[in-house]
């Protein structure tokens, strides 16, 4: 059974970097199967992962919803739809990839998000550990896209705001009673110290924080791969001293 983290967290937070760079330290870590999930219907999990993905969840739903006849004889169109997923799968060295997407027609994510449910409720049992980069905001959480988790990953700057919706995010988990062992508290984007906030309120295992980083900013700007950061960056260096907490049994 894979070590579930589900990383959480208002918009604008580096939520889908913190998730990329989890990826690329369990990678280097040799911590064994690791598969990447995008939750999110931006979609931009792969760009920082620098991995190219041709299909989708809501991609496929939208073509057999469209072509049922391309449903061959003999098969459920649930069992379609697995195989359609496991084929979606975008593989690179040390690491998997499955992305979620957006609907193209009008309507809810209620059916796109009961399959990405289901897909990982069935994938958990091939990898080692599963990162998930949820939807910004609690969305996904009243949806119920995240069932359970080893640990619940709110990523939050260092603003009065952030702590607030990082508080809102695990009165939620609990409120909805969505079995969680651990609910920390990462600050990203720090410049500067943190003493002026009161991050206990929020209620979660606060572990540290990230610093502000220039060359992050600009690989994230010209569109690269956060592998291509270099091992002596700071944020690096830190995420990797906090690792054992964010990934602890």
């Amino acid at each position: 059974m894979a070590y579930l983290i589900a990383v959480a967290g208002k918009g604008g937070t580096g939520k889908t970097t913190v998730s990329a760079l989890l990826v690329r330290l369990l990678v280097e870590a040799d911590k064994g199967l690791v598969l990447a999930i995008d939750a999110d219907p931006n979609s931009n999990l792969g760009l920082a992962l620098g991995i190219k993905t041709e299909k989708s969840i809501s991609s496929i739903l939208e073509r057999i919803s469209s072509q049922p006849e391309a449903i061959p004889k003999g098969i459920t169109k649930d069992s379609f739809i697995q195989y359609e997923i496991q084929m979606a799968i975008a593989e690179k060295e040390g690491f998997d990839l499955l992305t979620m997407g957006a609907p193209e027609g009008p309507g809810c994510y209620c059916y796109v998000n009961n399959v990405l449910r289901q897909a990982i409720s069935k994938l958990v049992n091939d990898y080692d550990f599963v990162v998930v980069d949820n939807e910004a905001g609690l969305e996904h959480f009243s949806r119920r896209t995240t069932r359970k988790a080893d640990t619940l990953l709110v990523v939050s700057d260092p603003t009065v705001v952030g702590l607030r919706s990082a508080q809102r995010i695990k009165d939620l988990v609990e409120e909805l009673k969505i079995p969680v062992k651990n609910k920390i508290l990462l600050l990203n984007r720090v410049k500067g110290g943190v003493d002026k906030l009161n991050i206990n309120q929020t209620g979660l295992d606060y572990v540290g924080f990230l610093p502000w980083d220039e060359a992050l900013l600009k690989i994230s700007e010209n569109g690269q791969s956060l592998f291509e950061l270099s091992n002596n960056s700071q944020i690096i260096s830190k995420l990797r001293e906090l690792g054992d907490r964010i990934w602890s049994n």
